[in-house]
This record gives structure tokens, sequence and C-alpha cells, in this order.
């Protein structure tokens, strides 16, 4: 799996606290890393971080992407080979109401692990620079943003994302033309999966209010989102993380999209009436559609061409397993109370199974 690239390698991931920095910190473990996380602090209680218990199986570092100084001591120390950055302020909501501090954290952020990258090309070997599908400046057309589309959005989050994707495509022309590190940058989005409690999100507004047998309110029940399992953009970036552990990858100074087959676009009605399905006595949802001005996109899809051909990458789930995949491990956190961390890792060994079993190449 992944070349067996990452056993015994140093990967230190940003945001590791967070929901999908968690997954793939476990995922990291499972492949036999040696993992360091670096997050400011643990974004949510409860928070799929604690519930796994992974503390003290990584080195855990508490700071803020922001402190150029104290970021760049801690790598200085762990040596990473590796680096899956994925420390973000997340929310779109957020940043129209703190737009600064967005612009701050997504922006300057990626500039401080930029230049970490460059002061440490002796020991970084590949950089791996998660965005999002917002950095898009999106017009809301029918087909797929390519990687080579028009980046920067209306709102601040979506305008702080392809503002990260300036920054990184500058150090890649200046500073990492030939040799190590290699770097790229990949965009995803709309990602669903158990253990995110994040608020103004969807699956984790649903859970909240299902699990008091409270109806949960809906305010864009007719936005079109691609949405996927948490692992298949994780795949993506351990995909491209292990392409670009050789030399002058031609993998390297890209941008990847991953996302979900065409098919899987479904809109915020219809993805909660599939997850009704798998729990007992829904209280259901209400209609709650309000015009408040913050500008969030309608629609939203990735052309996923460039994986597919360069990395042979696909997603394996279909929209009904991905939404199974979520509703059982919830299930099991509410009301099974089986451990955590075994639930997220057998989710792992399903996932790669099913990628192994429909032939997707990372995981031959």
């Amino acid at each position: 799996m992944f070349k067996e690239i990452y056993k015994n390698k140093r990967v230190l991931v940003t945001g590791h606290t967070g929901f999908k920095g968690s997954w793939l910190t476990t995922w990291l473990l499972n492949l036999g890393a040696e993992v360091a996380g670096y997050s400011i602090s643990v974004p949510t209680v409860p928070a799929h971080f604690e519930e796994l218990k992974i503390e003290n199986k990584i080195k855990h570092y508490l700071g803020d992407i922001r402190d150029y100084e104290y970021f760049y001591k801690v790598c200085q120390e762990f040596k990473p080979e590796f680096i899956f950055h994925l420390a973000a302020q997340p929310l779109v909501r957020d940043s129209y109401e703190n737009p600064r501090e967005t612009f701050d954290v997504n922006m300057i952020g990626t500039l401080n692990v930029m230049e970490v990258i460059r002061q440490m090309k002796e020991t970084v070997k590949v950089g791996v620079i998660i965005t999002s599908d917002k950095c898009y400046d999106n017009v809301e057309w029918v087909y797929g943003y390519r990687e080579d589309d028009k980046v920067g959005g209306e709102d601040p989050y979506s305008g702080s994302k392809g503002a990260a994707e300036l920054v990184v495509k500058s150090y890649m022309h200046s500073f990492l033309k030939q040799g190590f590190p290699n770097v790229c940058t990949t965009r995803a989005g709309n990602v669903i999966g158990g253990g995110d409690w994040a608020k103004d999100r969807i699956v984790p507004d649903i859970v909240r209010s299902w699990s008091n047998n409270n109806a949960v309110e809906i305010r864009s029940p007719y936005s079109t989102r691609p949405w996927q399992h948490v692992l298949e953009p994780l795949s993506g970036y351990l995909c491209v993380g292990a392409e670009l552990y050789e030399e002058n990858s031609e993998h390297r100074n890209q941008a990847y999209n991953f996302g979900p087959d065409s098919k899987v676009n479904k809109n915020v009605g219809e993805l909660i009436d599939e997850m009704k399905l798998l729990w007992q006595n829904s209280p259901g949802w209400i209609n709650k559609h309000v015009d408040d001005g913050k500008k969030e996109a309608n629609l939203l899809k990735l052309s996923c061409d460039k994986a597919n051909i360069n990395l042979q990458w696909y997603p394996v789930m279909e929209f009904e397993e991905t939404i199974d995949f979520t509703m059982s491990w919830y299930t099991n956190f509410y009301f099974d109370k089986n451990s955590v961390f075994e639930f997220t890792r057998d989710q792992i060994n399903q996932y790669t199974s099913k990628a192994k079993e429909r032939g997707v190449k990372w995981a031959l």
C-alpha cells in the first residue's frame, strides 16, 4: 500500500487534532510511520483526536501555525521527511466574522510551512499542502473545476485559500525547481465521516440535534455538494505524497483535485434523507432557508481527470457507502460505545480492502 513508503518515516501533520488531521494521523500510524502533530488546540468538544486517545502514540505539539519561530523549532527537533499541512481556519461562515484571522491562519500559516520546507531542504523530502475546493473562483457553472482554473473566491474563506495557493506557487517556482523537497497542493472539500463535531457543518449539526432527539434546522437544503468520505481525499494526499518521494518526481510543483464521482453530487436535503434511513427514530429536519447575505456557493464540483490519469487515483465508495460509513461511526459513538480508536482503524482497513478489491493502484 502506497509502495510501503511511509513505514518508519518521520511524518509531520499540521492540524492533527482536527477532523481530517486526526483521521490522517491514525492512518499514518497504521502504515507504520513515526508521526508528529502540530496544532494550536483541540478544536471541539467532543473531538475525534481526544476520543482516539492517540496523544501518547505520536509526538504531540501544541502551537500556532502563525508562530514561525516555534514551528521552525519543532521541525528542527523532529526532522520530518514528510509534511502534510492541514492546519487552517476551516469554516466559511466564521471567515465573515473574523476575516483577518482567516487570512492570517490560512495564508500566513501556509507561508510559514513553505518557509520551513525551504530552510530544511536537507531534511524535508515531501510537502503536501492541503487547501480546499473553495480556493476556486466559483461562478457556479455545471462542470467541474480543473486545477488550472482561476483561484480566489468571493467570501473571505475562499479568498484565503486562493491566496494560500498563490503563496505555494510562488515558492515552487522561486525556490523548489530541482531536487528535493518535492511539493504539491491538493484540493478537496465537503468531506464527511465519523468524528466531526465542527460548528456550521451539516453532518455534525445533524448528529448533534438527533442525538438530543431534536429535528435539525437546515439553512441551505438545495445547495449541491460533492460529498465524499474523509478517507477519499486522504487516500489522495497519501498517494501523491508517496509519488513525490522520488527526486524530481513528475508530480512536483503540481496541484491535484481529489473529489468524488460526479454522480455523488447531491443536495443537502438528499443527504439528510439518506442519513435518516440509518438513524433509528430520526427526528428529521426543518427547512430554515434564510438569505443573510453571507454567500456560500450553491453549486461546486471538481474535475479529477488529472489525478485519475497521472496518479491512477479514483474514489472508492459510492454515495450510499459513504453515508453508511459515516452513520455507523456515529451510532457506534452514541449508542454502541465500542473503542473509537479500534472502530476508526477498522473503517480504515475496510476502506483499503474496498480499494484493493476495486483495483485502485495505491492499495495494490
